[in-house]
């Protein structure tokens, strides 16, 4: 337990700084944008470049991790919409509610947490999840939103959904990062040096972002929530959705699925990960209740230090060894 919390401490320490300098206006809200397009668009990407060149690209789009994310995420989707409907949360309400409890954190916070706790062995599992919810459920969960009111209908929401997704640009760093990996291409130094400097910067970047995200999520909420509307769901995303995903992936290789015991640590510990901050700002965007995501997250962020520290001390996970464990056991 101890050498788990000397890696996750300081993630959530981080998180907590982000917050605090936001609220104490140390940080101002003007500042918080641009912060989040800095590790959106540079530092992120480079970091996401680097492991998807060091990475076989058979491990990264894994049809059978696929199958098993998706199908966990599909379950969480509609298990928490239909659970969500009353008088006071609509379907573009209940559908983004769906999206924090099925989308984690991992862009921001899962890589490189998972990444210290893990090694480098976990970013192929990693990116199969990042694919998942980038292209799958959040395209999705945004469709459901914009049906009852998108002209055109379900289907033109879902193509606008999917556009969005492809304008994301860390499933193309990615994919970037694994075509050189492939054909054993090389950045001129000069390019390199740049590359590493912001990927450097992402970790530290990224999590103090998430402070400062929820912070602005909470003061521009736009009603009040009754706990009712949004514990449930944050607990759903920290204890259903990493049971879910574990016992689908348990399944899978009981069926005779070319599942691996470290690929289901992986899957499960990321389901584990508090949800997207970001999804507080595509709320506020599509002028849902962004009080009722911002307290999801928020919920699901302060919880998930103990939640995520105990499941993974509950799997046996530990830094000192698992970085060299091998993958294909």
């Amino acid at each position: 337990m101890q050498a788990i919390l000397a890696v996750t401490v300081p993630f959530f320490a981080l998180v907590l700084c982000g917050y605090l300098a936001a609220h104490r206006h140390v940080l101002p809200e003007s500042a918080i944008p641009g912060l989040n397009a800095f590790v959106l668009y540079f530092a992120l990407p480079c970091m996401l470049f680097r492991f998807g060149a060091g990475t076989p690209i058979v491990e990264m789009l894994n049809p059978t991790l696929l199958a098993v994310y998706l199908a966990a995420a599909l379950l969480i989707v509609f298990v928490v919409v239909a659970s969500s409907l009353n008088e006071r949360v609509g379907l573009k309400d209940a559908a983004f509610g769906a999206l924090v409890a099925a989308f984690p954190n991992t862009g921001f916070m899962g890589v490189p947490l998972l990444v210290a706790l893990l090694g480098p062995a976990a970013v192929g599992p990693l990116v199969v999840t990042l694919l998942v919810d980038l292209f799958v459920t959040s395209s999705l969960c945004i469709a459901l939103a914009q049906a009852a009111q998108a002209e055109g209908g379900a289907r033109a929401a879902a193509k606008r959904a999917l556009t969005g997704a492809l304008s994301n640009p860390l499933p193309w760093a990615i994919a970037l990062g694994a075509v050189f990996g492939g054909f054993g291409l090389a950045l001129p130094a000069p390019v390199k040096a740049v590359v590493d400097m912001l990927a450097s910067a992402a970790t530290p970047v990224a999590l103090f972002t998430i402070g400062a995200v929820l912070h602005r999520a909470g003061q521009h909420a736009s009603r009040r929530t009754p706990a009712i509307d949004y514990v449930p769901v944050a607990l759903a995303k920290l204890l259903v959705h990493p049971l879910l995903v574990a016992l689908l992936a348990l399944a899978a290789r009981e069926l005779g699925a070319p599942v691996t015991g470290f690929q289901i640590l992986v899957l499960t510990l990321a389901a584990a990960l508090p949800s997207a901050s970001n999804v507080s700002l595509l709320a506020e965007r599509f002028h849902a209740d962004n009080g009722r995501v911002a307290r999801i997250i928020m919920t699901s962020t302060v919880l998930a230090f103990a939640s995520f520290t105990l499941v993974a001390w509950s799997l046996g996970v530990n830094p000192t060894v698992n970085p060299t464990v091998n993958p294909t056991r």
